[in-house]
């Protein structure tokens, strides 16, 4: 099952779906759009490495657009803090998004019930596009979980405030 437009607005309105900053238009028949905070992460080692904390730098994308390199990994973060309770959210990218080819998460399109965060994109580009800071990139859809919800997500990544770049080497270390 997945909530309507309607019944994410009415969501948002009793606070079992966080919003930040909320506008009304962006709201389909079944899914929220978010958009591109200002600024990508991009690795700078020749080789990542799960077990190791590789290093990154970052890039801000100019008003005029930035022109992303297929095949390579960019990481960038929605605009809008989101937080969830009861439901479990799913990022997609938008379908005129995909369209230019351009794909908005590698992996791991679905929340956990309770994250709280900016989401981290895992943007690559199949041809050479241009992207501009703030446009509507993805979409947020939510789904009712079945069966009671014991526990919700405390791990490695809740709370993002900013791009997030892998963390499995905690993993890898033994640590959450």
């Amino acid at each position: 099952m997945i909530l309507s437009g309607n019944e994410i607005k009415l969501q948002h309105e009793a606070g079992t779906i966080v919003i930040e900053p909320w506008d009304e238009g962006r709201l389909n028949p079944n899914s929220y759009n978010v958009s591109l905070a200002p600024e990508l992460m991009v690795y700078t080692e020749a080789c990542l490495d799960p077990r190791q904390d590789n290093r990154t730098r970052t890039v801000p994308i100019p008003e005029e657009g930035l022109v992303l390199t297929p095949g390579k990994l960019y990481l960038g973060r929605t605009n809008e803090w989101t937080e969830t309770y009861g439901l479990v959210p799913k990022l997609e990218g938008r379908s005129s998004i995909g369209r230019l080819g351009l794909f908005i998460h590698v992996t791991a399109g679905y929340g956990d019930v309770g994250f709280k965060g900016y989401w981290t994109l895992e943007i690559v580009a199949v041809e050479p596009v241009r992207i501009y800071p703030n446009m509507e990139i993805g979409q947020l859809s939510y789904h009712p979980v079945c069966g009671e919800v014991t526990d919700t997500y405390h791990g490695k990544y809740q709370g993002s405030r900013e791009i997030v770049a892998s963390r499995m080497y905690r993993e890898m270390e033994g640590k959450k």
